[in-house]
C-alpha cells in the first residue's frame, strides 16, 4: 500500500512539474521576443477609420502584449515600385516580420518574399503562400449576411444601395451574402449595386453613392470600399447606413444601423508568436466568425423592431458559429433565374474564394 501511495505521489508530482514547466516555457517563449520590430504597409492611413486603421489598430494591440516591441508603419503605399521600396526600407531598419494589407500587393509580395527569404511576410487578402509567406483573411461574407438581415428589416422602399469597388470574387461573395440576408427576411427587397472602380477615390465613390440615392431611391446604403464617402453621402441624405471595416457609429449617430468590422488583434498576436518561435511555415488562413476575426457591431437604437431583428441575427449567427454551417447552402438561384446551388448542396471554399462570377437572386447590376 505504501508503494502505491509513493507511486501516486510521484505521478502527481511529475504532472505538476510538467504543467509548471509547460507554463514556464510558454511564458518564456512569448516574452523571449519582446523587443521585436515589426513593419506594416498600408494602402491608406492609420486614421482612415476603415480597412487600414483596422489592421494598424489590431497589430498595435497585439504588440502591446510584448515588452518594448516596436511597430514601423508605411502609409499610403501604392503597389509596384513604391511597395518594393517600402519593404527595402523596413528590412534595412531591422524589421524581420512585415505585414501587407492590400490585395493589390499580391505580385509584389511574392517578389519581396523571394528577395528576403529571412524575412517573414503576412499578406492580408492574399491567396498564395511561400515558406516565409502567410496569406490570410476572414470570412467577412458571414457578417455581411447578418448585416443584410438588418437592412432587409429596415428598408421601406425595398431598394437597398451597395457601392462596390470592383467585381472581384471577394466583393462578389460579400454582395451575394448580404443579399441572401436581405431576402431571408424580406423577399421583395432588392440590392442595387453601383461600381465605383476604386477602393479609395472619393469622387468615383461619391458619384456611385449619389446615383443610388437619387436615381434608385434606396433608403439603406452599405459599401465595399475603403473610403467612407458612400456612408457620408447617405447620411447627408437621411439614408440608413450599414458600416464596413471599422465601427463608425459615432460618425453617423442619426443613420447608423450596424456594421461588419475586422478584429485583427488575436490573429496577429497568435501568428506572430508562432512565427517568432519558428513554428509557422507559410500557409493560408481563412477564419470565420467563430474565431472572432470578424464581428457585427451592436445594433443601434436606429434599428426598427430592434428586439426582433436582434433575435434573427443571433439565431443566424449561432448557426454559423455553433453548428459550423455556412450561408451558401442550396437551393440558391442567380439573378437570371438559373439554379446555381442545388438543394442539399453547399458551395465549396474554392468556389467561394475563386469562382464567384455570378450574383444571387435579388441583386441588380447594370439592369437598372
Amino acid at each position: 500500500m505504501k508503494k502505491v501511495f509513493v507511486f501516486a505521489g510521484c505521478f502527481f508530482l511529475l504532472v505538476f512539474a510538467g504543467i509548471f514547466f509547460i507554463n514556464f516555457y510558454e511564458d518564456s517563449f512569448e516574452h523571449a521576443y519582446d523587443n521585436a520590430k515589426i513593419g506594416i504597409i498600408l494602402n491608406d492611413t492609420i486614421t482612415d477609420r476603415s480597412y487600414s486603421q483596422a489592421h494598424y489598430d489590431g497589430l498595435k494591440a497585439a504588440l502591446s502584449t510584448f515588452k518594448n516591441a516596436s511597430l514601423v508603419c508605411k502609409e499610403n503605399v501604392a503597389s509596384g515600385a513604391h511597395f518594393i521600396t517600402a519593404v527595402d526600407e523596413l528590412v534595412a531598419s531591422g524589421c524581420r516580420i512585415i505585414v501587407a494589407n492590400s490585395y493589390n500587393y499580391t505580385a509584389d509580395v511574392y517578389q519581396v518574399a523571394d528577395k528576403y527569404p529571412y524575412v517573414y511576410f503576412f499578406h492580408a487578402s492574399g491567396l498564395g503562400k511561400r515558406s516565409n509567406l502567410t496569406t490570410f483573411f476572414g470570412r467577412m461574407y458571414q457578417v455581411r449576411y447578418l448585416t443584410g438581415i438588418v437592412a432587409g428589416m429596415q428598408t421601406k422602399t425595398n431598394k437597398i444601395g451597395y457601392v462596390a469597388a470592383f467585381p472581384i470574387d471577394e466583393v462578389n461573395r460579400g454582395i451575394n451574402a448580404f443579399t441572401l440576408g436581405v431576402r431571408l427576411v424580406n423577399p421583395d427587397a432588392e440590392v442595387f449595386v453601383e461600381w465605383s472602380g476604386s477602393w479609395l477615390d472619393e469622387e468615383s465613390n461619391r458619384t456611385a453613392a449619389l446615383k443610388l440615392i437619387f436615381e434608385q431611391n434606396v433608403d439603406v446604403m452599405t459599401m465595399h470600399t475603403d473610403t467612407l464617402i458612400p456612408l457620408e453621402e447617405a447620411d447627408k441624405n437621411d439614408v440608413w447606413v450599414v458600416g464596413y471595416n471599422f465601427d463608425n457609429e459615432n460618425m453617423f449617430p442619426a443613420t447608423y444601423l450596424t456594421g461588419a468590422v475586422w478584429n485583427w488583434k488575436e490573429f496577429y498576436r497568435t501568428k506572430i508568436v508562432e512565427c517568432m518561435g519558428g513554428k509557422l511555415r507559410g500557409g493560408h488562413f481563412w477564419n470565420g466568425i467563430e474565431k472572432n476575426i470578424i464581428t457585427l457591431t451592436p445594433l443601434t437604437d436606429n434599428v426598427q423592431n430592434k428586439d426582433k431583428v436582434q433575435y434573427l441575427v443571433t439565431r443566424e449567427q449561432k448557426k454559423m458559429s455553433v453548428n459550423n454551417s455556412d450561408i451558401f447552402f442550396g437551393p440558391i438561384y442567380d439573378n437570371k433565374g438559373v439554379l446555381r446551388v442545388p438543394e442539399g448542396c453547399c458551395l465549396t471554399d474554392y468556389a467561394i474564394l475563386n469562382d464567384f462570377k455570378w450574383y444571387v437572386q435579388g441583386v441588380r447590376i447594370g439592369d437598372f
